[in-house]
């Protein structure tokens, strides 16, 4: 699992990573909210740590960013301990609230709560959202891809270019199609940013990216991933 640690106290940062680290977790590493979206756009998280105060964009704002294309947990992480910052990150998106100095076990076992509810509670909602064709398996939830049972690394976008693709399985989709699903705005020119990342998204899925047996390209007309 991918744990986002942001805060601007370096020390802080260091001593988290330290206690997830033993705990097997992989952790990336923010100093401020721009940072941290950053790292969410380019990188399969499943947890965030987000402190509030923090130059250039606060955990709130930044919070609110996360929250308009994801649901990844976030734990808010601050030395306030007034009831109302509390209440004011929870409604900003926050999924829990923990306030500094903090214990790290009182924090491994909350960072554990939240991804277990993230990844195996409520699991009839869950299997509505796995997207299955052979042995490419897309668990929506989770955010996990697995291609005959070995799970597939890919970045955001890539993620939602596959999720799309095979949650629609058999149909053919030009290229202006993907891009307009993909990235939300209307396309220009998006032949040469589409065709790359359905290229690296064949070098992780595919035995053989030259011959693939999921994705592929329909001459003339756009791509499809295949109803196996």
């Amino acid at each position: 699992m991918n744990i986002l640690v942001c805060d601007d106290d370096k020390e802080i940062v260091e001593a988290i990573t330290i206690y997830l680290n033993n705990e097997g977790y992989q952790i990336y590493k923010a100093f401020n909210g721009m940072e941290a979206l950053e790292i969410v756009e380019e990188n399969q998280i499943h947890l965030i740590i987000m402190d509030i105060m923090m130059p250039k964009m606060d955990g709130l704002r930044a919070t609110l960013e996360i929250r308009k294309d994801n649901n990844i947990p976030v734990i808010m992480l601050s030395a306030k301990s007034e009831d109302t910052d509390k209440i004011m990150g929870l409604n900003m998106g926050a999924d829990d609230y923990i306030t500094k100095p903090f214990n790290p076990l009182e924090l491994i076992a909350r960072v554990k709560s939240q991804l277990r509810r993230y990844t195996t509670l409520g699991s009839l909602e869950k299997k509505r959202n796995v997207y299955k064709t052979g042995g490419l398996i897309i668990d929506d939830e989770s955010k996990i891809i697995t291609v005959d049972g070995d799970e597939v690394k890919l970045t955001p976008v890539q993620y939602k270019i596959l999720k799309f693709l095979t949650a629609n399985a058999g149909r053919v989709y030009s290229i202006d199609e993907i891009y307009e699903k993909v990235w939300k705005e209307a396309s220009v020119n998006p032949e040469n940013t589409v065709a790359v990342h359905i290229r690296k998204i064949r070098e992780k899925i595919e035995i053989n990216p030259k011959d693939p047996k999921y994705l592929k390209v329909v001459w003339g007309i756009g791509y499809k991933v295949e109803k196996i």
